[in-house]
């Protein structure tokens, strides 16, 4: 099935941004996976990019963005089981690497795929001017610097 990009409103275009990125580091893992490199050389990455972006992404969104649904929102719901889930996944020490960073790359792709097909858009539908205002003034995305200390997808 084709998925046409949609058009984001200037206030939640920093987070698609940052969903790229999060895309990206699936990308990475798969790439890695399928190098045969060291899984807990990509466990290591991943940890460093959830610490360094995600967590921060995960509240903004959080506190700014699904606040424009009600908290009982199924779908806002979901998002917040999904980023609890992703955030165990990444800060977990136990488990055999292949299978958590096989995890992580699985779940965060789906979990941001479900956010900008689904979750955004029907934020984007039932924000005020306001709300989106809102959201701009307390998001900035943080410019993505790349941790070249081990390019194991390349």
């Amino acid at each position: 099935m084709e998925h046409q990009p949609q058009k984001r409103h200037k206030s939640l275009q920093p987070l698609s941004r940052e969903h790229h990125q999060g895309l990206l580091l699936s990308w990475k893992i798969r790439m890695g996976l399928d190098k045969s490199i060291d899984p807990k050389r990509i466990r290591i990455y991943a940890q460093w990019f959830y610490k360094t972006y995600l967590v921060a992404h995960f509240k903004a969104e959080e506190q700014y963005v699904f606040s424009v649904l009600e908290k009982e929102n199924k779908l806002v719901q979901q998002a917040i089981s999904e980023h609890e889930r992703l955030m165990l996944l990444f800060i977990t020490e136990e488990g055999d690497d292949v299978n958590v960073v096989s995890q992580i790359e699985k779940e965060l792709d789906n979990h941001i795929r479900f956010e900008e097909r689904v979750l955004f858009p029907e934020i984007q539908k039932k924000a005020t001017e306001e709300q989106l205002l809102q959201i701009e003034k307390h998001h900035q995305m943080k410019i993505f610097e790349e941790n070249l200390a081990d390019e194991f997808w390349k």
